[in-house]
């Protein structure tokens, strides 16, 4: 309920719903290929489009934390990595954000209606060419997230603090190079409990850019991303 909203997550919802990205325009106008053309806009196949859920919730002491994922060892892509809750667009689909939500929620039980989406973030397209819409979600209360894990697509669920980032600690990097383009991939250590993660690639990439849009300020280090990330931006 809307009395059980903390005023701070509350302004944070209100401020990301005034955030226009072009992503977002695009996303809006995917289904409609013919002004699309009219536009001078090819739109992103069906089958080269993803998208993720940014699910954001407040934890006791009033931080951002935002929900992950550890893929499942036995899958043929990306096995045994951390990656946002998400996955590839299906027919049914009426957009990025419902496919964000029923990825979600087929992936670790995340009822649908328990995320208040906020806003679309620019997109990112991976070297096989696939373009990941990341979508931000609210989750009010986490205490109302009661998960269900679907073990032959996730091997762990855990949450980390968003603002870390932003942070030079816990961080290493390493120089690459892509057909003539060289930039740097960020990797974050995060230690659980249980178990010790690492948060890199398009993944750590998605969550520099939602953190630098939720706390207003850039990170602490250079990020020199590759170009093929925003090659499919428009």
């Amino acid at each position: 309920m809307a009395s059980n909203r903390s005023e701070s997550l509350v302004k944070l919802a209100e401020r990301l719903r005034l955030y226009n990205s072009l992503s977002t325009q695009i996303s809006k106008i995917q289904e409609f290929v013919p002004k699309n053309q009219e536009l001078g806009i090819n739109p992103i196949p069906k089958s080269n489009r993803a998208a993720v859920l940014v699910c954001l919730f407040e934890d006791p002491q009033g931080h951002l934390r935002v929900i992950l994922t550890k893929r499942a060892s036995t899958l043929s892509s990306h096995s045994g990595e951390v990656a946002l809750p998400g996955g590839k667009v299906e027919e049914g689909d009426a957009d990025d954000v419902e496919t964000a939500l029923r990825e979600a929620e087929e992936e670790i039980g995340l009822d649908r209606s328990l995320v208040d989406v906020v806003t679309v973030l620019e997109s990112f397209t991976n070297k096989k060419g696939i373009t990941v819409i990341p979508v931000v979600g609210i989750l009010w209360d986490r205490n109302t997230f009661n998960p269900l894990i679907n073990t032959a697509e996730v091997a762990s669920l855990f949450d980390a603090p968003l603002e870390m980032f932003l942070k030079d600690e816990n961080r290493r990097e390493q120089e690459r190079e892509y057909m003539g383009d060289e930039y740097v991939l960020h990797f974050f250590d995060h230690e659980t409990e249980n178990e010790k993660y690492i948060i890199w690639a398009i993944t750590a990439g998605i969550l520099i850019k939602a953190a630098s849009i939720v706390y207003q300020r850039p990170p602490d280090f250079q990020e020199r991303t590759p170009k093929f990330w925003s090659r499919n931006r428009q």
